[in-house]
């Protein structure tokens, strides 16, 4: 497979994002890291915040794709595949050196500086809880939480608690805090 130089630049730049942020991330570090000129850059990117809104859009494609693989698995009970995609988002970011969601992490950046961010950033997060709480309904449904259990509801919480836990895992480098909310959620959301 072909990478484009678009391609380059982004995924490289998704790395630089997570482990720098926006603000301390200067086009000259995308470019030096990849060896892309500057014009090729604006070619791809009409600015800093378009290539960085660009990223998003491609983490998503890749959080749509962990979804699609864990919420589609027939052989798991909807409460299995839905904590699955968890796990499944726990080993990317032990992959990427325990440094979290890049839409938490920018988000929490950004919100407060860019409406245009938080807009964005908040579309997606609501992206990822309808897509849980399809699931979420489907084990309501099957009888794995109480039939009064507000699937969207839960969704929303369970994204919650796993961004708060993202942030502690980053700061300590070390999944268990993510583990220990998915333990915690879990044993509770079988219980109610």
């Amino acid at each position: 497979m072909t990478t484009t130089t678009k391609d380059q630049l982004l995924a490289t730049g998704m790395g630089l994002l997570l482990q720098r942020g926006y603000n301390d991330l200067g086009i000259q570090a995308i470019l030096k890291a990849t060896g892309t000129p500057k014009g090729s850059f604006y070619y791809h990117f009409r600015s800093k915040e378009d290539f960085a809104l660009q990223a998003i859009d491609r983490y998503m494609a890749e959080v749509h794709q962990g979804l699609d693989g864990a919420l589609t698995d027939a052989s798991l009970t909807p409460l299995e595949r839905v904590r699955r995609f968890f796990e499944i988002s726990r080993d990317k970011y032990g992959q990427d050196g325990h440094l979290g969601c890049m839409l938490g992490g920018l988000g929490q950046e950004m919100s407060g500086i860019s409406e245009g961010f938080a807009r964005r950033i908040e579309q997606c997060f609501s992206e990822i809880a309808g897509r849980l709480a399809a699931c979420l309904a489907e084990a309501r449904d099957r009888g794995e939480l109480a039939a009064d259990a507000d699937p969207r509801e839960m969704a929303e919480l369970l994204l919650n608690c796993w961004e708060g836990a993202a942030l502690r895992s980053r700061l300590r480098r070390d999944p268990r805090p993510l583990d220990d909310m998915l333990d915690f959620y879990f044993s509770r959301a079988r219980s109610a």
